[in-house]
């Protein structure tokens, strides 16, 4: 992933470890980055996909480069259960897997004295999640759900409470946040009666920076104080029986979507206990997050100055009824490092893009004040938009610009990228071609086609060394 940092994220865990990607070669010495270290015994390592006549495999690899090469998984690798995400933290990988409503299963791995990847020995169950960061020894899983029976209201309704495993990566083991007492409860999160979920966890000096994304009122705080918190105009977004599905499922009663979709929080917390936060408010974007049916990617991220660059994807715009449409463009403000509050830093991404119109889907850190965006390849109000192209964010200049160099038939991009020497490192899958990994120049936003695999896809990569 980036220099910066490794990726953390959401889930609600019971007991298995994860897995995560990262690695470097000898002739590639690292940054100074999460879990990159500065040794040049190490090697990058490769999450891949592989057809198979009935099934699909997944592969771990091993190579000495990024910018060239083919790696074959051929007789090669090691053969894994495969993961929603792959994270790597501290010099091991995880794999976080995502199952709706249902937990999913979580190992680590380590690159061995040998150079070859082994997988630890203790796997952990973990339930559905939202989001994901890292804190210090830890990969923080998070998500909104149900508190305990005790904190459940007159019509038996509970509060919407945050979810939070603890991946101790170094000792290999796992805890959650204890909910019992209701200091968890993320109803009312910012003072308008509605509960939040948090979007990402990133850390800068002690403090976490969380992205609070508004879901409207529960069951809970629908009915709290006789409808105290149904705004008037609102009464018809209140869903009168069960429906939808997946991340878009609802219950009677509840007020699906935010009935604020103009406003952008960040949560500040002054550890990773994750109580008592400062919250940041700007109105100039929306909600700080990027979406994908039940995912909320991060979009708060750290620059190397530690300042803190909130981006919101305006996804909001998406929303069926017009009185929860945000009419705020996608867009950036900034929280200088050390602050609990905004400034007046404030950029308009969406007029930087062609036809004026577009948003992006995920963005990530690419080496002092640039960051490298997913974009999508029309408006979010037009059906069947794609996240297909890229484009670097260079925050002092506030200039969005578009990559070229890559391949017009691409099917997919990669989920964790690396950086190194002005270069930002990304996956790239393709149609009826092999998956490689580009290099992007973050001062010219020009590609150029690194290593390739012989995979159906690549999805996750990073730098590790050999544990001692």
């Amino acid at each position: 992933m980036t220099t910066k940092k490794s990726i953390l994220r959401v889930l609600t865990a019971t007991m298995l470890p994860a897995v995560a990607l990262c690695a470097c070669s000898d002739k590639d010495e690292p940054e100074v980055g999460p879990g990159n270290g500065n040794s040049t015994d190490g090697k990058f390592v490769f999450a891949t996909t592989v057809e198979g006549s009935n099934a699909n495999t997944y592969v771990l690899l091993t190579g000495e480069s990024l910018d060239e090469g083919n790696l074959t998984t051929v007789n090669n690798g090691l053969v894994n259960p495969g993961a929603t995400q792959w994270v790597f933290h501290k010099n091991y990988l995880y794999a976080l897997t995502y199952n709706q409503g249902n937990a999913g299963t979580t190992r680590s791995y380590i690159l061995g004295e040998n150079g070859e990847m082994e997988a630890r020995s203790i796997e952990y169950r973990i339930s559905r999640f939202s989001s994901y960061g890292t804190y210090n020894d830890y990969i923080l899983t998070m998500s909104t759900g149900e508190g305990p029976e005790s904190q459940a209201d007159s019509h038996g309704y509970k509060p919407m409470t945050l979810l939070v495993t603890y991946l101790d990566v170094v000792n290999e083991q796992s805890r959650s946040n204890d909910t019992s007492t209701g200091a968890y409860s993320m109803e009312n999160f910012l003072g308008n009666g509605e509960y939040v979920t948090l979007a990402g966890a990133e850390q800068s000096g002690s403090k976490l920076y969380c992205g609070a994304v508004p879901m409207g009122l529960s069951q809970y705080g629908a009915a709290y104080d006789n409808g105290k918190w149904i705004r008037d105009g609102f009464e018809h977004l209140v869903h009168t029986e069960a429906g939808g599905t997946g991340g878009g499922s609802y219950k009677a009663g509840e007020l699906a979507g935010t009935q604020y979709p103009d406003e952008c929080w960040v949560a500040i917390y002054s550890n990773d206990d994750m109580l008592h936060p400062v919250l940041a408010k700007t109105d100039k974007i929306s909600t700080p997050c990027g979406r994908f049916r039940s995912q909320y990617y991060q979009t708060v991220w750290a620059a190397e100055n530690g300042d803190i660059y909130v981006f919101s994807s305006s996804f909001a715009k998406t929303m069926t009824d017009p009185l929860q449409q945000t009419k705020l463009p996608a867009g950036v403000c900034r929280i200088p490092r050390g602050s609990d509050k905004f400034d007046d830093y404030y950029c308009n991404l969406e007029e930087q893009t062609p036809g004026g119109n577009r948003s992006f889907m995920r963005c990530w850190p690419a080496g002092g004040n640039r960051f490298l965006m997913i974009m999508y390849d029309r408006p979010l109000t037009e059906k069947g938009y794609a996240a297909t192209e890229l484009a670097i964010f260079d925050a002092d200049s506030k200039k969005l610009t578009y990559v070229t160099g890559l391949p017009e038939n691409i099917s997919s991009i990669g989920k964790t990228v690396y950086t190194k020497d002005g270069k930002v490192y990304i996956p790239i899958n393709v149609e009826n071609e092999r998956p490689a990994i580009y290099g992007i120049n973050t001062a010219t936003a020009v590609a150029s086609r690194g290593v390739s695999i012989e995979a159906v896809d690549i999805t996750g990569f990073g730098y590790m060394t050999p544990e001692k």
